[in-house]
């Protein structure tokens, strides 16, 4: 059975509460410019064979992204699992993720818990942290404190034949730092990493990063 609009578990209502963390101007909000996955791949990469990425799969890599991160974003999380996925509205569901990741800006690992809310017909994921949340197994979990609290959506974008890739994240600070805005800020106008792994890994496409031309 799907639950109503605004229960607590529906995508409406994370939907809302990420809006509220958004607009808090002592949080930490951070949305990067739209990565248009096909012009990027034609300029700054190599791929035999010819790939076009279509939104269709960049949504396939976000949903799959959700539930494995491990396999997604290795360079971030070094342990992960997912459980308790279940449909929420029409098109949506939800379910809890566990994870150690590195922090946004020390050196610093732990644990970071989410609940993970995903809207098909939209193609967009909301991620919200949680400082806590009971296991599959009936256990207590706890984030570790080692940074704030963060809310992330991930999302594909554009048209079907001009697909872009979205990402926003708010940080829940005291107040607004600065510190991670330089941080995500200081891209190199690759894809993204997990982009780069599901063209490999499911588009079974060979992805090289072209040399930068010396224009010396």
């Amino acid at each position: 059975m799907t639950q109503e609009i605004g229960t607590p578990y529906s995508f409406a209502s994370a939907d809302a509460e990420f809006s509220e963390a958004w607009q808090n101007p002592k949080h930490t909000a951070i949305e990067l410019p739209a990565v248009d996955v096909n012009k990027v791949l034609a300029s700054r990469y190599v791929l035999d064979p010819p790939v076009h990425v279509t939104r269709s799969m960049v949504w396939d890599m976000e949903v799959k992204k959700s539930w494995d991160p491990l396999t997604y974003i290795p360079y971030v999380v070094s342990e992960a699992r997912s459980w308790g996925r279940h449909p929420t509205e029409e098109g949506c569901e939800h379910f809890c993720r566990s994870s150690i990741q590195r922090a946004w800006i020390t050196e610093q690992t732990g644990q970071v818990l989410e609940d993970v809310r995903i809207n098909h017909k939209q193609q967009r994921v909301l991620f919200m942290g949680r400082a806590s949340m009971t296991s599959q197994e009936g256990d207590t979990l706890r984030a570790d404190g080692f940074q704030p609290l963060f809310h992330v959506e991930h999302a594909a974008g554009g048209t079907e034949t001009a697909a872009t890739n979205l990402w926003r994240i708010v940080i829940l600070t005291g107040n607004r730092d600065d510190r991670y805005v330089t941080r995500f800020a200081a891209g190199e106008n690759w894809l993204p990493g997990f982009l780069e792994i599901y063209i490999r890994r499911d588009l079974k496409a060979n992805l090289r990063r072209r040399e930068p031309v010396d224009h010396a």
